[in-house]
């Protein structure tokens, strides 16, 4: 028997151990902590390690973060654990504005509310969840009383920060026109042709466990044969340190209400010209 068919024998064990579990009213809480490294960059070349050190952690409110899952078979809730700033004393007012608000899934309608809150405003995002193309791999490994299998997809960039902002959106793209009648060629004797500018993605990879068979996960991540209790981003890891499976407590699991309501192309929209905006003001301010 090869270690394929083995570890399809496994999860096979798996899934039938634990497929009365789904059609029970059950519920969870997962809590994950989620850790991003910091790029300094050329800045950072200039700078000594005790400066960098210094920076990190200061920034370590914005690098380092603990969320809640609560879960039950069809919706999900996912908020921050905020934590008080180690050098101020204060929540971390200013991140907030660029920062994943309490979030709401919907697995049976495959809908998205999430509540957004931006310089002082409050929003409420509806929109559809992130249609991920999963690729399920042949790893395991274990994580806490879990064995969880490895999955991966590679997802654009603009789905996974459509929250955030970055001046780098605003740049307009330069593109090289060619009017030759003859194409002129690169030094490796290729001619020149003119690229479309590509998207930028980032491969995700999760793992997940079938032990806790249900479609859900951290933030927007969702769409496995389990509970994903890691996935991997960019520069940013999360990873669940503890599950509750039905809490004494009954979970109330209800979609956020209150905001003005947009869909993430919409908000995106806002943010990008409230942040010109703000730029603009600021220009006039030094020129006065």
């Amino acid at each position: 028997m090869n270690i394929f068919t083995i570890k399809s024998f496994i999860f096979f064990i798996i899934t039938l151990l634990t497929s009365n579990l789904i059609s029970q009213d059950f519920q969870g809480k997962a809590y994950y902590f989620s850790k991003s490294t910091m790029e300094l960059g050329k800045f950072g070349a200039t700078m000594s390690e005790a400066q960098k050190k210094q920076i990190k952690e200061r920034l370590k409110n914005r690098l380092e973060k603990t969320y809640i899952l609560s879960f039950n078979k069809e919706e999900s809730i996912f908020k921050e654990d905020e934590k008080v700033d180690s050098y101020s004393g204060a929540t971390d007012t200013w991140g907030k504005n660029f920062t994943p608000g309490k979030q709401y899934k919907n697995i049976k309608t495959k809908k998205l509310i999430q509540e957004q809150e931006f310089y002082g405003k409050q929003f409420l995002i509806k929109d559809n969840l992130l249609g991920i193309n999963w690729i399920l791999q042949k790893e395991t490994k274990q994580i806490g009383n879990y064995v969880c299998f490895k999955a991966t997809a590679t997802v654009f960039n603009s789905d996974l920060n459509w929250y955030n902002f970055s001046w780098n959106e605003l740049r307009p793209n330069k593109k090289k026109v060619q009017s030759d009648s003859i194409p002129k060629k690169e030094e490796d004797g290729i001619p020149l042709k003119i690229k479309e500018e590509t998207i930028p993605t980032t491969i995700v990879t999760a793992w997940y466990t079938p032990q806790i068979p249900i479609s859900q996960g951290p933030l927007e991540y969702w769409g496995l044969p389990g509970l994903i209790l890691e996935v991997n981003a960019g520069n940013t890891t999360m990873l669940c340190s503890k599950i509750i499976m039905n809490p004494d407590e009954k979970l109330k699991i209800e979609a956020p209400q209150k905001g003005k309501e947009a869909t993430k192309k919409e908000y995106k929209s806002i943010i990008s010209g409230k942040m010109i905006e703000m730029r603009n003001n600021r220009g006039r301010r030094r020129n006065n």
